[in-house]
């Protein structure tokens, strides 16, 4: 078996635990609120704003048995860079105030996902990384894109306010298939264990976002 797919296996409970968060089983409905949409955008922001920086974090620390690898984080930083103004767009055209939202602090389990993969590329291993790209795509090829459109007709709110789901529906999916030829190139067993040890981590850390966000009964 390719390591791309024992990854899957390795990490299926981790990411059932995600995909059960009730707010990940409703939004597909379009049964939220816009107080929990304004909310799980405003968490986005603040994981998103890093996604540069820690990719840059990562590519500084890979050895130079890795610079294939080096060399695809450099074009992902092109591909990955501003998405964050993306969301604050998509909340001012929700109503809400997106300056506001850029001026406060992320809720206690967004700080911890960032923070923690950040130790684990400066203390760790920086091909750690990866294991927070496999949670982060994975989960938005598999629910991004339905709940955009579920949710643009429960809430009655235009397209505009949806860019950063509908976009990354369709834009990961072709991120993925680069990732896991990415993940099937790596060769030193502690590399492997790295990627899966952080995914493991980030589905928790990814799912205890999804539960802080208020849920209207």
């Amino acid at each position: 078996m390719n390591f791309y797919d024992q990854l899957q296996l390795d990490t299926a409970a981790e990411r059932q635990h995600l995909l059960d968060a009730p707010v990940l089983r409703r939004a597909p409905e379009g049964r939220i609120d816009l107080d929990t949409y304004l909310a799980f955008l405003g968490q986005a922001y603040h994981h998103v704003r890093h996604t540069v920086p820690l990719l840059m974090a990562c590519g500084a620390r890979l050895p130079d048995r890795l610079e294939w690898l080096r060399e695809a984080i450099a074009e992902y930083i092109d591909e990955e860079y501003g998405h964050q103004e993306w969301i604050l767009n998509d909340i001012a055209a929700c109503g809400a105030d997106a300056e506001a939202v850029r001026r406060s602090r992320p809720a206690l389990a967004t700080e911890l996902m960032v923070s923690y993969v950040y130790d684990r590329i400066a203390r760790h291993n920086p091909v750690s990384f990866f294991g927070m790209v496999n949670v982060l795509e994975g989960t938005s090829i598999t629910v991004a894109s339905q709940a955009a459109h579920a949710l643009r007709e429960s809430l009655g709110l235009p397209a505009q306010a949806f860019t950063y789901l509908e976009s990354h529906g369709s834009l990961d999916l072709e991120h993925i298939q680069l990732f896991a030829g990415l993940m099937n190139r790596l060769e030193d067993a502690d590399d492997k264990a790295a990627v899966t040890h952080t995914a493991k981590v980030a589905y928790r850390l990814y799912g205890d976002i999804f539960r802080s966000l208020p849920l209207s009964a």
